[in-house]
């Protein structure tokens, strides 16, 4: 009989090509399947609670899969570990139930956006900031922020993934601006994410704070949820998947 782990995973996405598995196989699902395919001498297929796009990171991924094969959580944690590169480790991995599963059961996903303000970028930070060389105008940001809090139509917010969405509709809990030096953080919490929602939300807040657009034409972007010209999608290398909520 078949057991399901729910594993808590963290990886540098800059050496990947994103989550989800792709033909030549260098990405973070690709890596995971292969390791436990190792461990347990057969295919393993890994769900993950979301897709993250090449180049952006998790602090904390969640994912599932069913596997034949019994160690202790230990030793999943340890064994996967030493065939993962090491810019994916697996946190912690415990037995659930069946009815668990990392993308349907999700209640909602906290998501992190770095961005570095200062003149120059410390070599530290290199693809783990977006560096903006200007100062931001932290009262407008928090200002604009304040507007994407709620249910809202995001169609103006998000990207062609190659299929239309069964809806664009999607509830913001909190938009949370912080600066600390040089490093500004927004933290977005929302029940769920359209495909580069977030960094089309980055972007927009970033222009609004350089003084580039006003706020209202996010409000306006809101109400029309229409697809407009303009739009800024904030790189990949600045954001990165906090939390998954269950």
């Amino acid at each position: 009989m078949s057991r399901r782990l729910k594993l808590i995973v963290a990886y540098d996405g800059a050496p990947f090509s994103g989550w989800q598995s792709q033909s030549h196989q260098n990405t973070v699902q690709d890596h995971l399947e292969r390791a436990f395919e190792r461990v347990t001498g057969e295919p393993v297929r890994v769900h993950g609670a979301g897709r993250t796009d090449a180049g952006v990171h998790a602090l904390a991924q969640c994912a599932h899969t069913d596997v034949l094969k019994f160690l202790p959580s230990d030793r999943w944690i340890k064994a996967l570990n030493a065939l993962l590169p090491n810019a994916i480790r697996v946190l912690r991995c415990r037995n659930v139930s069946k009815d668990f599963h990392a993308r349907l059961s999700a209640k909602g996903k906290i998501y992190r956006y770095r961005i570095w303000t200062a003149p120059i970028l410390p070599p530290f930070e290199y693809r783990r900031a977006w560096h903006v060389a200007h100062p931001l105008d932290l009262r407008v940001l928090k200002a604009a922020a304040k507007h994407f809090v709620g249910t809202h139509d995001f169609a103006s917010f998000a990207a062609n993934r190659g299929k239309p969405e069964p809806s664009t509709i999607r509830i913001i809990n909190s938009v949370r601006v912080r600066q600390k030096g040089p490093c500004v953080t927004i933290e977005f919490d929302g029940d769920s994410f359209l495909y580069k929602m977030v960094r089309l939300m980055t972007g927009a807040l970033v222009k609004c704070a350089l003084g580039k657009v006003h706020i209202e034409e996010i409000t306006s972007r809101l109400h029309s949820g229409k697809v407009g010209s303009g739009r800024f999608v904030a790189p990949a290398e600045g954001l990165y998947l906090v939390r998954v909520r269950y």
